[in-house]
């Protein structure tokens, strides 16, 4: 049942990932009382919750314009489900808009596949990315994957591989020039911090604990199968599925690197997961294993939730 309501993309999906994506927010301060930042206003939280649903837009959007997966709605599913286990994910509020500017930016970067407006897209990755970065630091390592996707595409034209510098430049420009005009000072907005932890003991909870096995286990999975499957994909589109991939690596390293663990860094990881467990339900021929392996996915947030 659960395949066949979201084996099409329908507006029901929709409003169905709405809620489940509501829940997770409304639940996080009853659930983990004490994770919750109490100078955030409604006003702020409420900012919070749509620009994450708002992200979960735009992964649909480069899903379905990039024919990254059979034209369902599975992707927005799973993003969701993982909010649901992870609700710290709204925590961050930082890093809900750094998010947001890398999924923009991976959108930009994978479009580079039709050859068309490359400098201006490159440039739109550099800047984004450099955006992003500005919120959150550890974002910057989505940096190299601009020239990973120039390398994937074939392109070799050498201006290609400056222009992403001219784009990140360019924000940093724009950040000194308002840090001295609002600060008098050069550098207070750029909050460029490379402190890194490599203390996992926050995650040493029941909930954290089941969370991190479940998209661990099931991530890993459906990548054995996801890149197995890669070259039976339209030559044309197989940068694109190996940069998503790569986008999940990354976005696993950050979540070693972040100085401050409380879960909100894990909404890395979401977008690109979703997609690689999407292609391999997808894959799955047997009806009943389907609904089973989607079955544990809504499961498993659900009884974390109630215990």
């Amino acid at each position: 049942m659960i395949t066949t309501i979201f084996s099409k993309s329908k507006p029901i999906n929709f409003l169905i990932v709405f809620s489940i994506t509501l829940i997770a927010f409304l639940l996080l301060p009853f659930k983990y009382p004490n994770s919750v930042n109490p100078n955030l206003t409604i006003l702020a939280n409420l900012g919070v919750f749509l620009l994450v649903f708002l992200s979960v837009l735009v992964l649909n959007f480069i899903v379905s314009k990039n024919l990254l997966s059979q034209q369902n709605n599975y992707e927005i599913l799973l993003f969701a489900l993982f909010l649901l286990a992870v609700p710290q994910a709204f925590l961050n509020y930082k890093i809900v808009i750094s998010n947001f500017f890398i999924l923009l930016a991976l959108r930009r970067l994978i479009s580079v596949r039709s050859k068309k407006e490359v400098v201006k897209k490159l440039f739109d990755s550099g800047f984004l990315i450099g955006i992003s970065a500005l919120f959150y630091f550890w974002s910057i390592l989505f940096f190299p994957l601009i020239f990973i996707a120039l390398l994937l595409f074939s392109e070799t034209t050498v201006k290609y591989y400056l222009v992403p510098f001219v784009g990140l430049a360019a924000i940093a420009v724009i950040a000194i020039c308002f840090s001295i005009v609002i600060y008098n000072d050069y550098f207070l907005a750029l909050p460029i911090d490379t402190a890194v932890n490599f203390n996992f003991n926050n995650y040493n909870s029941l909930q954290f604990i089941t969370a991190i096995t479940m998209m661990a286990s099931f991530g890993i999975w459906s990548s054995l199968f996801y890149l197995r499957d890669i070259k039976k994909k339209m030559r044309s589109y197989r940068p694109s599925y190996k940069i998503l991939f790569l986008t999940c690596v990354f976005a696993a390293v950050i979540v070693v690197f972040a100085p401050v663990k409380n879960g909100s860094e894990f909404l890395f990881l979401f977008a690109p997961l979703s997609v690689i467990v999407t292609n391999y339900i997808e894959t799955i021929e047997d009806k009943w294993f389907k609904e089973l392996f989607l079955g544990l996915l809504i499961i498993i947030p659900i009884t974390l939730l109630v215990l």
